[in-house]
């Protein structure tokens, strides 16, 4: 199967600084992804067209298994906290998870955030900068792939130091009971082998992916734990957004392949 993550930048180009549909469904179905996780995403939002990006990602990929969770309401500049609903029904910003497979339960999980203002030494400067952190949250999915359940989950951890080391610790410990093996992925604000290292899970995937003209550094990361071998693990500039995307190839080894009867599928199609 392939997994893919990508921060949308919501759908923005940096080349062009316009939110292209069209462009967006085109990036999307190249990555060719069966399991995607989206960062950054709009929904209902005037400065995206007032469109469903998730739905416009999951139409581009035929990927009819997909959900949104967001982190913020409102528009730009009068955002408050969502309530984590897979399904908001206003104006919103967050994240989402989109599979060709079926899907046999989604969980939408709340992340620890910092409370008030925190000073962060942004690169190039050298005096801390006040920054108040957004709701951060992962969205996970146990998906009926053909070997077994897989449990996949995308998040998108906060950009100040150290917290999103906590944040992610947090999230291998709540997804800790859902069925192996465990993906985790998304833009981790953490580089190199950092999430390795903190989740004690292993890379799927090692490219750099930030920025997306000349790539220096990986945001972005792919980790696993449970039977999942990579075959194949690359960075893509899709043609928009400040990252590229993080693809993986993989192998999941089935739970249980002398008992499992069920029929061999293939990788699924996308439509359109």
């Amino acid at each position: 199967m392939r997994l893919a993550t990508f921060n949308i930048l919501h759908g923005r180009s940096p080349a062009d600084g316009r939110v292209d549909l069209d462009r967006l469904g085109a990036a999307v179905r190249g990555l060719d992804a069966d399991v995607l996780g989206l960062q950054e995403v709009d929904r209902d939002q005037p400065r995206s067209h007032g469109a469903d990006l998730t739905a416009v990602a999951a139409d581009a990929m035929g990927a009819p298994h997909h959900r949104f969770v967001a982190t913020l309401a409102g528009t730009p500049g009068l955002w408050s906290a969502a309530t984590g609903d897979l399904q908001p029904r206003t104006a919103s910003y967050g994240i989402a998870l989109l599979s060709r497979w079926p899907v046999l339960s989604w969980h939408a999980l709340a992340l620890p955030a910092l409370r008030g203002q925190v000073p962060v030494v942004f690169p190039g400067r050298r005096r801390p900068t006040l920054v108040r952190d957004e709701p951060r949250a992962a969205v996970a999915a146990v998906v009926d792939a053909p070997p077994g359940p897989v449990t996949v989950v995308a998040t998108h951890l906060t950009f100040i130091p150290g917290w999103n080391a906590v944040q992610l610790r947090r999230l291998v410990r709540m997804v800790r009971h859902l069925p192996r093996p465990v993906v985790v992925m998304g833009d981790l604000n953490l580089a190199g082998t950092a999430p390795a290292r903190l989740s004690g899970m292993r890379a799927l995937a090692t490219a750099a992916t930030f920025p997306v003209a000349a790539p220096q550094r990986q945001l972005d990361h792919i980790l696993a734990d449970g039977p999942v071998r990579a075959l194949d693990g690359r960075a893509v500039d899709a043609g928009l957004s400040d990252h590229r995307a993080l693809v993986a190839d993989v192998e999941v080894e089935p739970a249980d392949a002398a008992d499992d009867d069920r029929p061999v599928r293939g990788r699924p199609r996308a439509r359109g």
